[in-house]
């Protein structure tokens, strides 16, 4: 291989010593025959002919000519970036901001839906696993024992493990901290390889049994942070959620663990999910709907061929377990639609964000394509020439696309700068939740790289094509003659392609002001939804006995005299306990019911959640009775069953009839409905009406509890005195979060808040992209066009007539872009369904607020342009064309 090309100077100098070596010889051998001197220099100058075309020549049997091409272009490229260091400047910013939201967009993407588990093994073979029912529109949870029989029968599957979310409060002081966990199979860390960097994970046997293995691996974050890094720390113990746990091991640093938007902070064994879910042992009931697990693929198995193999299994189950099965299934999902993390809710916000990000980039080489452009036509004399000298149209084309890498090139360091700055900054969008905030960092690996690579080379093309084919169609003759642009004159050649990026600009900026006014308005309407509970007044606070080792005697006594004091406290009208407040994260329980005159078709076996609630609890948190009751204190241990369902499970199982003194069956217990309850918002303020119920909590007692507090005080007042109330009853006891339920249906818009905040930030940025390329546009129109700007004043025109003159053009490209943009808004935004809520794709006032915030955007950015227009001398500008 011939190596020449990688020392050019060296190689051309010794293509020079050969050349002169050959003239020198051919000058000797005309002196020999005897010619003189100068005669044979001519002679053998004439003999070998053009120097330059035999170098040339050379050159190309060399090989690798493109490379020198290449670096010829680069260094003329830097030199016309270094002439304008401004212009320059400009492009690179306008390029940084346009790719480095790709980049970061790539990069949460990946962080969050694709590689979302940092340390995991094998991602791209792992798929969630939930429950389907039939009649239920939602995935569901899948029991213990369907997921062992599951495990025991697969044979495509090389691994499956449980990872369902929980938590537990820990008192640090005058202050509680919340640290969510998992709950996992004792495979997990195993089948994920993942390795402790202390102790061990968990063994086989113990995820098996009721509590019986009281043992815990903990985050190495909370190892510095709580125990400051104690070596001897593996055997030492733990209270958690009441129970004394030995912890076996420390997880290495950067395991986050394996759910999208919390950062756990330890794991424990699926034996203690007793200790960490109110209900009761379910390890071995087959209703009980609450693992979250992944599976593993065998190398070499497909999706749809390992969803078959698992959806034959759910049939054989339900087959063979027709009182828990009946109508129930299994689905595989894809990392990014996991449907019991943060992947499914964040995988519409995150494809918005990709596609405006897109649409900034575009924005930003229009931009910079016109600053390009207009350089390029400055430049016309300067590539006529070149083409006079016989550089080729191919030759003029490639040396424009090589200052649109160079600015490319430059621009893409300054993305994954933007990038790796912002890896962690997608949390900011969403807020803190229950005193914990999200985890959504990026990932900066291979993949975000070489989608970086790609959206370069695609700037790069995009960047260099109209200036390109501008210098490619240069005419040599008519290119050496003086041309003139006019404001009037927008249709000539040489302004249709300024104009057509900035109709680009304007109508993809349109667009994004259209979708972000849409988002605005559902998250309008999603707020002023009626949720069924009262939002104002109504305040809620987590009351975490278990975490301090409270019996359920205790708990009981604890819960009296607190409510005690506080129904006591100025202001407060009434409070009531509840195992859930509505809208929280976690889940409620659930069972199968049977009701007294209704026979459940055969394919239908529903499973329907409940809440365990206090007396008063239905007028503190604001919720009617349309028939009945609710709950007295007499509700206890001691009385007879009672239940309150809502609506719609009244409807669906009563058919209109009141079912007030009927009875329905709960977990094996008959109990009498003594009240019917206005249907409300449960999990979320976009769901549609459900089938819900309660009972009372003395007679299915939960020992944490959440305090629901109506008053009349301050937020900030009753914060106080509650936290005073729980430390006078129990010092042990820290103050925790107490939050007005305003609050908590915000905190449940989380997703439509991060797209309006989103589409706000991206919206703005192509707004201002799009203002820089019109005032660009216009500026350098107005300076082509002085001299018939000049000859207007001087036949009689007035500030005013050019001041018009200039901004009916500016403000003409506006308009066509916003027709442009409206046109495709009507088509595309549509496709933003998942995050409109009660608002249609094509609502007007979207489009007039965007429309009027363009053409804002468009007389400040043509304002100035026109004005120095009019401030200019007719006869120096004049003079200064002849």
């Amino acid at each position: 291989m011939n190596w020449r090309w990688l020392r050019p100077k060296r190689r051309n100098e010794e293509l020079r010593e050969e050349v002169d070596a050959h003239l020198w010889l051919a000058e000797r051998e005309e002196r020999e025959a005897g010619r003189g001197s100068d005669d044979a220099r001519h002679a053998a100058r004439r003999e070998f002919g053009n120097v330059g075309m035999a170098e040339e020549t050379t050159r190309d049997h060399w090989g690798m000519r493109w490379l020198d091409d290449f670096r010829q272009d680069l260094r003329g490229g830097v030199r016309m970036l270094r002439r304008s260091p401004g212009l320059t400047l400009l492009a690179v910013l306008c390029l940084t901001l346009g790719m480095g939201t790709n980049a970061a967009v790539f990069s949460a993407m990946e962080g969050v839906l694709f590689r979302p588990y940092p340390m995991v093994a094998h991602q791209e073979r792992l798929m969630a696993l939930s429950g389907t029912a039939r009649g239920e529109s939602g995935p569901t949870g899948v029991s213990w024992p369907d997921f062992e029989d599951l495990r025991k029968s697969s044979t495509l599957l090389d691994g499956m493990f449980v990872s369902k979310i929980t938590g537990t409060t820990l008192s640090l002081g005058n202050r509680a901290e919340t640290l969510p966990g998992s709950i996992v199979s004792a495979n997990y860390f195993d089948a994920i390889g993942v390795r402790p960097m202390l102790g061990r994970g968990f063994v086989p046997g113990e995820d098996v049994g009721s509590n019986a293995h009281p043992v815990v691996v903990i985050s190495y974050e909370l190892w510095q942070r709580l125990f400051k890094g104690d070596p001897e720390i593996v055997g030492k113990t733990q209270r958690l959620t009441g129970v004394i746990h030995t912890i076996v091991g420390v997880a290495p640093e950067g395991f986050r663990g394996t759910f999208v938007g919390w950062a756990m902070q330890f794991w424990v064994p699926a034996s203690m999910e007793e200790t960490f879910e109110a209900g009761g042992y379910k390890l071995q009931d087959r209703d009980a709907r609450w693992v979250e697990s992944f599976v593993k693929l065998k190398p070499g198995v497909t999706a749809p061929q390992a969803q078959d193999e698992v959806s034959a299994i759910a049939t054989r189950l339900a087959a063979t377990y027709p009182e828990t099965n009946r109508g129930r299934g299994m689905k595989l999902w894809p990392l990014w639609q996991t449907p019991f993390n943060h992947a499914g809710t964040l995988l519409p916000t995150l494809e918005l964000m990709l596609a405006v990000a897109l649409f900034v980039l575009v924005i930003a080489c229009a931009n910079v394509g016109n600053l390009l452009l207009a350089r390029s036509f400055v430049r016309r004399h300067e590539m006529s020439v070149r083409a006079a000298l016989g550089a080729g149209r191919a030759r003029l084309l490639r040396q424009m696309l090589t200052e649109g890498l160079i600015l490319a090139g430059l621009a893409s360091g300054g993305a994954l700068l933007v990038a790796y700055l912002s890896e962690h900054a997608l949390v900011l969008f969403f807020p803190v939740s229950a005193g914990v905030a999200m985890y959504l960092p990026g990932a900066l690996d291979w993949r975000v790289f070489f989608a970086c690579a790609v959206v370069s080379v695609f700037t790069t093309l995009l960047l260099g094509l109209f200036p390109a084919m501008q210098a490619s169609k240069i005419d040599v003759a008519a290119a050496l003659k003086t041309e003139m642009a006019g404001v009037v004159g927008g249709g000539h050649g040489k302004a249709w392609a300024r104009s057509a990026l900035v109709v680009v600009q304007v109508s993809l900026s349109f667009l994004l002001l259209v979708g972000a006014g849409l988002v605005v308005k559902s998250l309008q309407r999603l707020r002023a939804i009626d949720p069924g509970f009262s939002t104002r007044n109504v305040y809620v606070t987590p009351i975490a006995l278990n975490g301090t080792g409270y019996d359920a005697v205790r708990a009981k006594t604890f819960d009296d005299e607190l409510l005690r004091r506080v129904r006591a406290l100025p202001g407060v009208e009434s409070a009531a306990l509840a195992r859930l407040a509505p809208l929280e994260v976690k889940s409620y329980s659930s069972s199968q019911i049977a009701v007294d005159g209704y026979v459940s078709p055969p394919d239908e076996q529903e499973t329907v959640e409940y809440n365990e609630i206090g007396p008063e609890y239905f007028s503190t948190i604001g919720i009617p009775l349309a028939a009945g009751r609710e709950f007295a204190a007499t509700d206890d241990e001691n009385g007879a069953l009672v239940a309150v369902v809502n609506e719609t499970l009244a409807q669906k199982y009563w058919k209109g009839r009141d079912p007030v003194g009927t009875r329905m069956q709960v977990k094996g217990r008959w109990m009498t409905v003594v009240g019917v309850a206005k249907d409300s918002k449960y999990e979320s303020v976009r769901e549609p009406a459900r089938a819900f119920f309660y009972v009372p909590l003395r007679q299915n007692f939960v020992v944490s509890t959440t305090l629901h507090v109506r008053s009349e005080g301050s937020a900030q007042t009753l914060s106080a005195e509650v936290a005073r109330e729980v430390k006078s009853l129990d010092a042990d006891l820290a103050a925790y979060e107490l939050v007005s339920m305003e609050e908590v249906v915000r905190r449940a818009t989380a997703s439509q808040q991060a797209a309006v905040k989103m589409l706000a930030l991206l919206g703005g940025l192509a707004l201002l992209l799009a203002a820089i390329g019109l005032y660009a546009v216009m500026a350098y129109t107005v300076s082509q066009s002085a001299r018939e700007l000049g000859l207007r004043m001087a036949l009689g025109a007035g500030q005013y007539d050019l001041l018009r003159l200039v901004m009916v053009r500016g403000v003409t490209l506006t308009v066509m872009g916003v027709a442009v943009g409206a046109a495709v808004a009507i088509g595309l935004t549509r496709l933003m369904g998942n995050l409109l809520y009660q608002v249609s794709p094509r609502d007007p006032s979207a489009f007039v607020a965007a429309f009027v915030a363009m053409m804002i955007t468009a007389v400040a950015a043509c304002f100035l342009p026109a004005w120095r227009a009019t401030q200019a001398d007719p006869m120096r500008t004049l003079r200064s064309g002849d």
